[in-house]
């Protein structure tokens, strides 16, 4: 198809498109699905997705077990965003290219809060200058405070995504499968997950 005939083939469906409606915004209110426990529930749909839940009552808890796991011992370059975890031997801020990171092997990261229905945490580049962490660590954990929604229409109406240069919502390690449904954890990111919610921040 030649550039003149692309235009008029463009034109004409701009001719016979529907007015424009202007939307409503999402509702974040409602009768949603509700948990008895939505801790108990994070934790179930979390280990579905290949990723670990920890309740611990302290940081010091949670810093304890952390280096009890192989992953952080074994791993060769390992970074804590989250003051009192670790601490690792990269420092994050000290690097100017991300692409320092393209070795790490376990990253510990902060969250801001789980949601029940599908195990995912919302993250933010608040703490964390570079956000590849995210994404380029072996393995991962995220730090949380105690704090579990119970669906994703509570989780809208905690955030505002305007107010950070990326954030998002995380769930599990990283996950694929070809059409033959060999699923592949860690292609694309991170192979393991932990998830420790945090009862106190003292």
């Amino acid at each position: 198809m030649t550039e003149s005939s692309r235009s008029i083939v463009l034109g004409r469906l701009r001719q016979v498109l529907p007015p424009a409606i202007e939307l409503p915004p999402p509702a974040t209110s409602g009768e949603w699905q509700q948990f008895a426990d939505p801790y108990q529930r994070f934790a179930e749909v979390l280990s579905s997705v290949g990723g670990q839940a920890v309740r611990v009552r302290t940081i010091a808890e949670a810093n304890q077990h952390l280096l009890s796991m192989d992953t952080w011992q074994s791993a060769e370059q390992t970074l804590s965003a989250v003051e009192g975890i670790g601490p690792g031997n990269v420092d994050s801020e000290a690097i100017d290219d991300p692409h320092q990171l393209e070795k790490l092997g376990f990253a510990v990261l902060p969250g801001e809060f789980g949601v029940a229905e599908n195990g995912a945490v919302w993250v933010t580049d608040q703490s964390t200058r570079h956000r590849v962490a995210y994404f380029i660590a072996q393995h991962m954990a995220l730090v949380i405070p105690a704090v579990i929604v119970h669906n994703m229409h509570e989780a809208y109406g905690r955030i505002q995504p305007a107010d950070h240069a990326f954030s998002g919502f995380i769930s599990g390690p990283s996950k694929t499968a070809d059409i033959e449904q060999s699923l592949v954890i860690g292609a694309h990111g991170a192979r393991s997950m932990t998830v420790y919610v945090v009862e106190s921040q003292q």
